[in-house]
């Protein structure tokens, strides 16, 4: 199995200390470093949480998880997090003169075998980093909570070594991920170039037509979710039968919005302080629980879920 003794995750924010656990439940040793000392402090909480619920779940042993968490350790500077990395995680704020800085920094610091990874979302990081980084240089995209959801974005960027994509995917898939491979740089891959598309018709929803928050995801969860579980889009539309597909194409009477930059409900929910669960509130009112306990309510449902549709996937009963 391709493994990775020492690893450092660089951001330690809602990616980084997901990131950070992943890569500990390995067996590797981890150093996790942010520039805001409170955002890792709070990582290292929701650390602990998370744990909790992987524990519940049968998901880790208790000493497995015990060890995990003793695995992972704050870096006082990045050059620390760096010193010893095989394998070093970006996952800073979406800006690319950050990531620049970022970036920089790996190259003169971490050792000069280190792979290098990076989470962005959409930005193509590659014109972001010195030359010397290129051959041993990939995006490795994960989704949230990464430690219970699956989906590896794998990108090679033009002077990427093909082994390395090889490690890297062969690691992802020992550890139980399901990478999925391109062969260029796919501005928000599959995933979240769908999540984009919905987003952008959700929020002429809202804006333009006053639909509720509540009935926006009551549609997603009890119309199109579980489908889409079960069978994707595309295999979906097999059972549909694509004559009848073909036939709603042609006879469709609405387009699909164009691409927007703002959102006036977002604009105000943001205004008023409602920026999500972290804040108490977002587009739903979360009273005065705790984001931690939030956070386990979720995972606990997804890993219920998750159970579920391995069984489905065995051709068990779940």
């Amino acid at each position: 199995m391709t493994t990775f003794a020492d690893v450092a995750v660089l951001g330690a924010g809602t990616m980084g200390h997901a990131l950070a656990l992943v890569h500990a439940l390995t067996g590797a040793r981890v150093r996790l470093f942010d520039v805001r000392p409170e955002v890792v402090d709070r990582a290292f909480q929701l650390i602990d949480a998370a744990l909790a619920t992987l524990r519940e779940a049968g998901e880790v042993e208790a000493d497995a998880a015990e060890a995990a968490r003793a695995r992972i350790t704050p870096a006082a500077t990045l050059e620390a997090a760096l010193a010893r990395a095989e394998l070093v995680v970006e996952t800073v704020v979406e800006d690319p003169e950050v990531k620049r800085a970022v970036f920089e920094a790996v190259a003169r610091a971490a050792p000069a075998g280190a792979i290098v990874t990076s989470n962005t979302s959409y930005l193509d990081v590659f014109p972001l980093m010195p030359e010397a980084l290129g051959p041993r240089a990939a995006i490795a995209h994960w989704y949230t909570p990464p430690y219970i959801l699956d989906l590896v974005d794998l990108v090679p960027g033009p002077a990427t070594e093909p082994a390395l994509l090889d490690r890297l995917e062969a690691f992802y898939r020992a550890i139980g991920k399901r990478p999925v491979r391109f062969a260029r740089m796919i501005r928000g891959y599959v995933a979240n170039r769908l999540q984009a598309a919905m987003s952008a018709e959700i929020f002429r929803l809202l804006d333009e037509e006053g639909i509720a928050p509540e009935v926006i995801d009551e549609s997603i969860r009890h119309g199109l979710g579980l489908r889409l579980l079960l069978l994707g889009q595309l295999r979906k539309a097999d059972y549909t039968g694509l004559e009848l597909v073909a036939k709603a194409l042609a006879n469709r009477s609405y387009d699909p919005p164009p691409s927007r930059a703002r959102s006036s409900t977002l604009d105000r929910l943001l205004a008023e302080g409602r920026t999500g669960v972290l804040a108490g509130r977002g587009f739903f009112d979360y009273g005065n629980r705790p984001a931690e306990e939030l956070f386990r309510e979720r995972d606990r449902a997804l890993l219920a879920l998750k159970r579920a549709w391995r069984a489905i996937e065995e051709g068990r009963e779940p």
